[in-house]
């Protein structure tokens, strides 16, 4: 399949604090239709990022039947978080996402700068569009 993480990915991504609520984190998927958050853990001007994920408010917030109100995102991240490449084939990205069991990848640029986020789904909807092949 032709086309880079840059063709396919969704930008702007929706990022959120670390010390906002669950609950906060909860209405934002929600209401923009989303799966994923990207933390915002930059400090002293160097870009670093976390994720939080419907899989992570299954199985930390639901399963341990966590308070949505009293929890933060901090407490349920998943950080260092693996990212993506602009430039990345769709295939290297799948490949990437395969190997770490992940469905969501925050893409970064050469300056450590958050672009955009890809996820399984971009992947799907690139798979109907342009099908699949040998190429890219």
């Amino acid at each position: 399949m032709s086309g880079t993480v840059m063709d396919w990915m969704s930008r702007p991504a929706i990022v959120i604090d670390p010390d906002a609520s669950v609950s906060y984190a909860l209405t934002l998927m929600r209401r923009r239709k989303i799966h994923s958050l990207v933390v915002d853990l930059s400090a002293g001007g160097r870009p670093e990022y976390g994720i939080v994920t419907s899989t992570d408010i299954r199985d930390k917030i639901i399963a341990a039947e966590r308070n949505t109100a009293e929890t933060t995102v901090r407490d349920i991240m998943s950080a260092p978080v693996i990212t993506a490449s602009p430039s990345w084939t769709l295939r290297e990205c799948s490949i990437k996402m395969q190997a770490h069991n992940i469905h969501h990848l925050p893409v970064i640029d050469a300056n450590g700068l958050l672009v955009g986020l890809i996820s399984a789904t971009d992947l799907f909807t690139a798979a109907e569009e342009r099908g699949w092949g040998n190429s890219g």
